[in-house]
């Protein structure tokens, strides 16, 4: 048997397997309610926020249905193809974690080295949010174009790349699923306020006040990501 590429196993991941191998052997009967994310993240000895990747991941292969405001039930697969999560998609709780770590030193250095014509970009992403807000659109690209002038006003290309990766991967199938449960016309007006924050600390050349506020706005993001799903629209 010739030998198989080694991959990284991601945690979310790891968890899916076990409840998908549980639902498989019947421990989970088609319609039966899954213990609550706190119950899981006990037994399995992992955070919330991975067991709550686990269950969209879940819920993206058609194995759950997450029902806002009751809970997250099992699937009848009798007449249902796989439809396998990529083995490569990073869980979105755990890239805001990542994102807040290099974010947050990009605002800094792009309130230290940054010029007007960055500081013209942020506002005109700014403006694009929030014009496409008040057209109750969701602001995606002017969500990707704000950090993506910040890290460019950093003048280093591997963060660039870095920032935007991060960016784009939040287009796979659980950050999407994930986000249409959480992500309203209001909770990205209060994105907007924290984005105008940050523009506004970068404007004023003040690194520490940048830092700040781009680990608040990334924070405010996981806890919009991690409410109850009672919360969930």
């Amino acid at each position: 048997m010739p030998l198989q590429t080694v991959e990284p196993r991601r945690l979310y991941r790891q968890i899916a397997d076990q409840l998908r191998a549980l639902i498989a052997a019947g421990e989970f009967a088609a319609g039966d309610r899954l213990p609550a994310e706190r119950d899981l993240s006990n037994q399995l000895g992992v955070s919330r926020p991975s067991v709550r990747e686990a269950l969209i991941a879940l819920e993206v292969e058609g194995w759950v249905e997450v029902r806002t405001g009751s809970g997250v039930y099992v699937l009848d697969r009798s007449h249902r193809a796989a439809e396998p999560v990529a083995a490569a998609e990073w869980g979105p709780l755990e890239l805001i974690r990542a994102r807040r770590v290099i974010e947050g030193e990009t605002a800094a250095l792009a309130a230290t080295l940054g010029k007007r014509r960055d500081v013209d970009a942020m506002t005109r992403a700014i403006d694009a949010m929030r014009d496409m807000a008040d057209r109750n659109v969701m602001p995606l690209e002017g969500d990707r174009a704000f950090h993506l002038a910040i890290v460019d006003a950093c003048g280093n290309v591997v963060l660039s790349e870095t920032v935007q990766a991060f960016w784009d991967s939040r287009k796979g199938p659980i950050f999407t699923r994930l986000g249409g449960y959480f992500e309203t016309v209001k909770s990205w007006r209060s994105a907007i306020a924290e984005h105008e924050a940050i523009r506004d600390a970068i404007a004023a050349r003040d690194a520490d006040a940048a830092r700040r506020a781009m680990h608040e706005h990334m924070d405010r993001s996981h806890q919009r990501f991690s409410a109850s799903w009672r919360k969930a629209r």
